[in-house]
């Protein structure tokens, strides 16, 4: 199913000059798992937090798109995928309202993605852990827009389309760069205490409340 929002208008960045945007949101399918994690990868891999995650500049995109496939494929089973201008965008959510199975082997599957920066990647998964607060609340894991297309709306629509959808109920997303701290700021995510890798590079635990 598709959800296309009304217009609304933007700059180009190439021309400087403003447009009228309108975004269609669908839900991802199975086919789209492979394409959502290399999409994440690839606008994830200049913060700082990837340069940590995989110091190595010439492996870091295939590195993360091999772990964010194991996050992709498992909320396609276990959660929601939902894709903005059919790829342009992507955000995967986990409703943490039951117990959350964790993906299957994972162990086994974050070695043989991550290889010999995996001790980093099990560094951040347990600083998220220790950070994430209690259910229940939906759990927005990755929001991520294509380079060429970001700063257009596609993350506002995105975030409308599931917040539409939550029914007042409450939201949380970790955000790992400052720009996407504000943007979550603009719709109504409170920030909580930031918490740091060990290069010190930080997140931003952010909550959303729930209608009372």
């Amino acid at each position: 199913m598709k959800e296309t929002f009304e217009a609304w208008p933007v700059i180009d960045r190439t021309s400087g000059g403003p447009f009228a945007l309108r975004v269609t949101v669908r839900r991802a399918t199975a086919d789209d798992g492979a394409a959502a994690a290399e999409l994440i990868a690839t606008a994830f891999a200049g913060l700082r937090c990837s340069t940590y995650l995989v110091p190595d500049r010439r492996s870091r995109h295939r590195i993360l798109a091999a772990d964010y496939r194991i996050f992709v494929e498992h909320a396609l089973e276990h959660g929601e995928v939902h894709l903005a201008d059919d790829g342009q965008a992507v955000a995967v959510w986990f409703e943490r309202t039951a117990e959350l199975p964790a993906p299957a082997d994972y162990d086994r599957r974050l070695s043989e993605a991550t290889g010999e920066w995996a001790d980093r990647f099990r560094t951040l998964d347990q600083l998220s852990e220790q950070n994430r607060p209690q259910p229940p609340y939906h759990h927005l894991v990755f929001l991520a827009v294509h380079p060429d297309r970001q700063n257009q709306g596609l993350g506002t629509a995105l975030l409308r389309y599931q917040h539409a959808r939550l029914a007042g109920a409450p939201a949380y997303v970790e955000a790992s760069d400052p720009r996407n701290r504000d943007l979550y700021a603009r719709h109504g995510y409170q920030p909580r205490q930031p918490f740091a890798l060990p290069d010190g590079a930080l997140y931003w635990p952010m909550w959303r409340p729930g209608d009372a």
